[in-house]
């Protein structure tokens, strides 16, 4: 099946170590990304989970993975998705992966997200173009996170 990728990256005025420790901390989760939940085994084949909705008992949208790679403070690969939504699946299947990558620079560290193996097929569209947008939004809520939380 064919598929595609999309990649952001971003620098940031943070250590390499305080933003791999944002990327695995729940209560850091859900600052940065506006979870209701998160639960994380920060540890190779451990779980990365994301909940959105004020209902605790039913959630209005989950993401959960296992943790495939995990190289702190530089690297962790996410895979074998499953997105949930009270209104509906994905019209397809979902087999995307997606990396973290932090690279520590003069100043801070650069981030940068990838995420491959969408759907080229059209069903898939409207879910790629949608996190195309939430990884803007995600490096926005990092920077608030950090403006809020000072090392």
């Amino acid at each position: 099946m064919e598929t595609r990728r999309h990649s952001h990256e971003e620098p940031f005025g943070v250590s390499a170590e305080s933003m791999y420790h944002a990327l695995i901390t729940p209560s850091a989760i859900r600052s940065w990304w506006g979870a209701s939940k998160a639960i994380v085994i920060a540890e190779k084949g451990g779980v990365w989970i994301a909940a959105w909705g004020e209902d605790e008992n039913d959630s209005d949208y989950i993401s959960s993975f296992k943790i495939l790679e995990f190289e702190p403070p530089r690297r962790m690969l996410l895979g074998e998705g499953k997105y949930r939504a009270k209104d509906g699946d994905l019209p397809f299947e979902m087999n995307m992966t997606t990396e973290f990558v932090v690279e520590p620079v003069n100043n801070g560290c650069v981030l940068r997200i990838v995420q491959d193996g969408f759907p080229a097929d059209e069903a898939a569209d409207e879910f790629y173009e949608a996190c195309v947008i939430g990884w803007k939004n995600t490096f926005d809520g990092l920077r608030r996170h950090f403006y809020e939380n000072p090392e």
